[in-house]
């Protein structure tokens, strides 16, 4: 697009975003749609986009991946779209989910750009469906083609196939964004950081593990993006130990099976069965839970949803904000979560399954409201309206199911670990259960609620990707028969894993087998590692932070919670920085959302959209009239 003629004495207006991956591309559609109320002059305006990697899709969601991996969302809960829900200030624009956009593929033919794997693929789709990462990037390719051409008449779009290393400017002046490789920078009335995840530099532990390896002919994968990692190292039929169950592991699993030519079929008796290639390794996974995250919920709820937020909404995030002093997770905010999750909980199990309760819901959510969170006066009115333990919510056991479990030996560990598995796949597809799912969007609540905190630490994330974030059933299903088949072995709860400069190996334990102890020449980190700034390998992240940019405690950078701006170390928001994504400390659940469920990623995106609009609106935030 060319700039406006109407306007030949006046700079542009510039942005700059790094990062063209799905966070910036939700940026510019909330730069689109709100840039008629904030931006109607129809002034000149340049937006300029620095990634390495193809926009829309960026790093993470990129074209050129296999075609055996999956999200781990079904279709139709994936959005980049506003939508009633979302608490914002600017419009409302519509958009369709991915299993719409398939939907409309196969009604109005695929684009001539879109390969034909991904137009049969598309084809198929349903809203159930797992789709290919492959068909979410062009999803994400169409998404951001269509937010540029959103964008107001005269605006000049620029795509730099690059990696911005450092951002400099004065406080109130004009920044300039340096691009590997070139002498002059890209000058800018603002800088946006949409990094999305980064790898990190190694810590002690890993750093002493890779130098053990190197020292005695090992092999040893830190924590990275899984499919980034050279697998070729990995030998055929060796014992490889991998810390992590999470999606990281189901990626590395779908790699080292049907990646290297194994396959699935139905036996006689419909259970599925796992044929090697005799390529594969041999794995031994575990971790601290020792389980798999839960399965994705194969199931819609039914009539009423749970009326949430109810006990940590506005109003109790306001009042622990107003209190002296930062609040404390586990003191102050978890005993709400909690109490929020319990009542999402019986509210579908008084109201869907009644016959499992003991009294009417109108007297049950009245006394539950009155209990303290956490108090034994909850646990007793509980226990007399619920008579089996089993419908109660027990979120310690959820959290650590092995807790307390001791096996006589390793190969009843894998038999408990698949009962575990099939209860868990039958639980999560039977409507019976349905009380599991009024969690679910109660989690979803409370995850919208948490961002107003900043960095709460690490343990809430994790718990959230447990329940709320698993892999499709039929992943854990293919885990069931790459167990029965002798390719994955679990270790269990509390796996530890050390170098044995003796035998020359790693070695791993846990606390469900005690005493039993594998060895093996190589050793996964099967985990995205931790977004901390001073371990980043972003050059831009860290020299940002070496130049001022503040960092919590946990090592993430910190923003104001009102619109990302980038904050220094005395807590002043830069007027002309911003920055979104998962190294920062308003790291929302993800770029894309289930439709209606409020997603903090789209209220950040919509509350920075406006606050970069109104800073180039603003004459002091503006390049001066040229001569």
């Amino acid at each position: 697009m060319s700039a406006n003629p109407d306007h030949p004495r006046r700079s542009p207006a510039t942005v700059v975003i790094v990062g063209a991956g799905p966070r910036a591309t939700g940026l510019i559609e909330r730069i689109a749609a709100n840039a008629p109320e904030l931006h109607g002059d129809g002034a000149p305006f340049e937006l300029h986009l620095v990634d390495p990697h193809p926009p829309g899709g960026g790093r993470i969601w990129r074209p050129d991946q296999s075609p055996l991996l999956w999200m781990n969302s079904m279709a139709e809960d994936v959005t980049m779209f506003t939508d009633a829900s979302v608490e914002r200030e600017g419009p409302i624009c519509p958009g369709p989910s991915l299993s719409e956009w398939a939907g409309r593929l196969r009604e109005e033919g695929p684009p001539h750009a879109l390969p034909p794997e991904l137009a049969a693929e598309a084809a198929a789709l349903t809203g159930r469906s797992f789709a290919t990462r492959r068909l979410q990037s062009a999803y994400l390719g169409w998404v951001y083609e269509r937010s540029v051409a959103a964008l107001p008449p005269g605006t000049t779009v620029h795509e730099h196939r690059d990696r911005a290393v450092r951002v400099t400017g004065p406080y109130d002046g004009r920044q300039q964004v340096w691009l590997e490789g070139r002498t002059a920078p890209l000058t800018a009335d603002a800088v946006v950081l949409a990094l999305g995840h980064l790898d990190a530099e190694p810590d002690a532990e890993q750093r002493a593990l890779t130098a053990f390896a190197a020292e005695h002919g090992l092999v040893h994968l830190p924590p990275e993006f899984t499919a980034d990692s050279d697998l070729n190292a990995l030998r055929p039929g060796e014992p490889v130990l991998v810390r992590g169950l999470g999606l990281a592991f189901v990626d590395l699993m779908v790699l080292l099976t049907e990646g290297r030519g194994g396959r699935y079929e139905r036996g006689p008796d419909g259970e599925l069965v796992y044929r090697p290639s005799g390529r594969e390794p041999v794995l031994y996974a575990g971790s601290r839970r020792g389980v798999p995250y839960h399965a994705k919920i194969g199931y819609s709820l039914s009539g009423e949803r749970p009326p949430v937020p109810r006990f940590f909404g506005p109003a109790q995030v306001e009042e622990l904000l107003s209190r002296p002093g930062r609040p404390d997770f586990r003191r102050d905010i978890w005993p709400l979560i909690a109490k929020e999750l319990g009542f999402a909980h019986y509210h579908r199990l008084f109201t869907a399954h009644p016959e499992r309760t003991a009294g009417p819901w109108s007297a049950f959510e009245e006394k539950y409201a009155a209990c303290p969170p956490g108090s034994p006066e909850l646990a007793a009115l509980v226990a007399a309206a619920v008579p089996d333990p089993a419908d109660r919510l027990d979120l310690d056991a959820l959290d650590r199911p092995l807790t307390g479990l001791r096996f006589d030996d390793h190969e009843a560990l894998q038999q408990a670990l698949r009962g575990h598995i099939e209860a868990d796949l039958a639980r999560r597809h039977d409507p019976a259960h349905s009380p599991d799912l009024a969690v679910f969007l109660a989690l979803l609540s409370v995850y919208g609620q948490l961002i107003r905190f900043g960095d709460i630490g690490g343990w809430w994330h994790g718990f959230f990707s447990f329940l709320a974030s698993g892999p499709p059933g039929p992943r854990l299903e293919q885990l069931l028969a790459l167990s029965r088949a002798g390719v994955v072995r679990f270790l269990g709860a509390e796996t530890a894993v050390a170098a044995d400069p003796l035998r020359g190996v790693f070695r791993a334990s846990s606390a469900s087998v005690p005493g039993h102890v594998v060895e093996a020449r190589a050793l996964v980190e099967a985990r995205l590692p931790e977004p901390t700034v001073d371990r980043s390998r972003d050059t831009l992240l860290r020299s940002l932070h070496r130049d001022g940019a503040a960092a919590t405690p946990a090592g993430l950078l910190a923003v104001s919670p009102a619109d990302a701006r980038i904050l220094d170390r005395g807590g002043r928001p830069h007027p002309r920085r911003f920055a979104l994504g998962p190294h920062t400390d308003a790291r929302a659940s993800g770029a894309f959302a289930r439709p209606g469920t409020n997603a903090p990623a789209f209220r950040q995106n919509d509350a920075t959209a406006r606050a970069l609009l109104r800073c180039l609106r603003d004459r002091s935030c503006r390049a001066s009239l040229t001569a």
